[in-house]
């Protein structure tokens, strides 16, 4: 016989806790989504803890006001939260970043549910990041697709983490499109055109606007014209500074055969700001003085940036989900392959895949609409992963949630001090950590080197284009130490 639990009253309290920007941005604007909560959005000082310019960009548009924002060293992180007493938590970082801020979580007298989540796309499914985020309670996925690579991750290394499907907080407000406008949209998608969007583009956006407002969402037709291109620059993908090298050559010649138009090149960081992920040539560096007049560098929101975007180009950013959403046509490019080592297998039958010359040409794209449900633009109604936190929160109360602890390192204390000294960085001036990273950075570095080599070769993951998980360690050089 089941027991019936207690109904969980309005006003939770949640605590995002989070570091670097598009976890800042993604977490803020997921809570942002729920009604009748009370957020509070905790800055742990870490290398990669957004400045105050970056918090304003990221918080933009969410609602997270800026009294609900509060900073704190890791060490007072604790005595803050057991004062709060959240009924919620969203340990929003990097990996080791939510591992650390676990222990934190195990410590305080009151346990809060425990939520996770990635920023953006996670196409492919990474080792890493489930086995990361293995204690908590519940990890937060963005689509159909990704429900499916978590699961059978879990199955293939033996790990069950619970999910629960959410609509990515920047892909909201557009629905599937409707049947009858299939056919068209898929037989229009490739009409030639020139400066700016395809024809077929364009009435492609016309009719996901008029599938938009039968289901009540405003329509993208409500932007003011929009000439620009917009390029998502990505700290990791290409890794290769030839290949970044060429886009930024790219993007020359796109802004020089129509000097009316602006190429906007989107940046995360300003100089001496941090990042989520490490970048090892930036695109500020890369177009060697040749830089016509109508090619601009740009730190504001994606969003602003949208708003006189007539297409948007990037290699695999979520920037191109964020644009889709708003009627903006996106080329996700295809020059150098599509493989998951630049996690854009997503955009397989997208439509989206494209070269330099469409970008060039200005003939972006409209996605096909049978990839849209499976890839981040399911009917809202299908995200149900807050009915699921509140039935989590009602199991805690009556004590039929287990507590998901992370276990103590294997190595010891040394090992545990490395652990916290690799994430904090600076912040960490304990003698402990100051001795695990003398100890430990060869040693890891040498480690990585060797998974990294096991990546390559016939039938590993990485390479295998018929699932939407790895299974080894990534291959992108992308330390969290700063």
């Amino acid at each position: 016989m089941s027991t019936r639990l207690p109904a969980v009253e309005p006003g939770l309290r949640v605590v995002a806790i989070a570091d670097a920007d598009s976890f800042v941005k993604w977490s803020a604007s997921l809570l942002a989504s729920v009604a009748g909560i009370r957020p509070r959005l905790l800055l742990v000082s870490t290398p990669l803890t957004v400045s105050a310019a970056q918090e304003r960009t990221a918080l933009a548009g969410t609602g997270i006001r800026p009294e609900d924002v509060v900073r704190v060293a890791f060490r007072d992180a604790e005595q803050w939260l057991a004062r709060e007493r959240p009924d919620v938590v969203v340990l929003a970082g990097r990996g080791p970043f939510v591992r650390l801020m676990g222990r934190v979580i195990d410590a305080l007298p009151e346990r809060p549910v425990t939520v996770s989540g990635l920023p953006g796309m996670a196409i492919p499914a990474q080792r890493g990041a489930l086995e990361y985020r293995r204690h908590t309670d519940l990890l937060v996925v963005h689509s159909h697709r990704e429900e499916r690579a978590f699961a059978e991750l879990g199955r293939g290394i033996g790990m069950h983490v619970p999910t629960a499907l959410a609509t990515l907080p920047f892909a909201r407000g557009r629905e599937r499109m409707l049947a009858t406008d299939r056919d068209r949209v898929q037989a229009l998608s490739y009409a030639g055109g020139v400066g700016g969007a395809t024809a077929g583009a364009t009435v492609g956006a016309a009719l996901v606007e008029r599938a938009l407002d039968t289901a009540g969402n405003e329509p993208s037709a409500r932007r003011r014209a929009a000439t620009d291109i917009v390029f998502a620059a990505q700290a990791m993908v290409p890794a290769e500074r030839s290949e970044r090298q060429k886009i930024a050559e790219m993007l020359v010649r796109a802004a020089e055969v129509d000097p009316q138009r602006r190429v906007v090149v989107k940046l995360r960081s300003r100089p001496g700001e941090a990042e989520t992920h490490l970048e090892h040539d930036s695109y500020t560096g890369l177009f060697a003085g040749r830089r016509p007049e109508n090619l601009v560098f740009s730190y504001a929101s994606m969003a602003e940036a949208l708003e006189t975007a007539a297409g948007l180009v990037t290699v695999s950013s979520t920037a191109a989900i964020e644009a889709l959403a708003l009627g903006v046509p996106v080329i996700a490019l295809d020059s150098y392959g599509v493989r998951k080592s630049l996690l854009n297998t997503v955009f397989v039958g997208s439509g989206l895949l494209g070269g330099g010359r469409e970008v060039v040409g200005g003939r972006f794209r409209q996605p096909h609409p049978d990839w849209l449900r499976d890839n981040y633009f399911h009917p809202t109604r299908e995200s149900t992963w807050w009915d699921r936190v509140e039935e989590l929160v009602a199991l805690r109360r009556a004590g039929g949630l287990p507590a998901r602890r992370v276990p103590a390192a294997r190595g010891g204390m040394l090992h545990e001090a490395w652990h916290r000294a690799s994430v904090l960085g600076r912040e960490d001036r304990t003698v402990g950590g100051t001795v695990a990273l003398a100890l430990g950075a060869p040693a890891t570095r040498m480690l990585a080197a060797v998974r990294r080599g096991r990546t390559s070769g016939p039938g590993r993951t990485w390479t295998d284009a018929s699932t939407d998980y790895t299974l080894e360690p990534s291959p992108l050089k992308d330390s969290i130490r700063r």
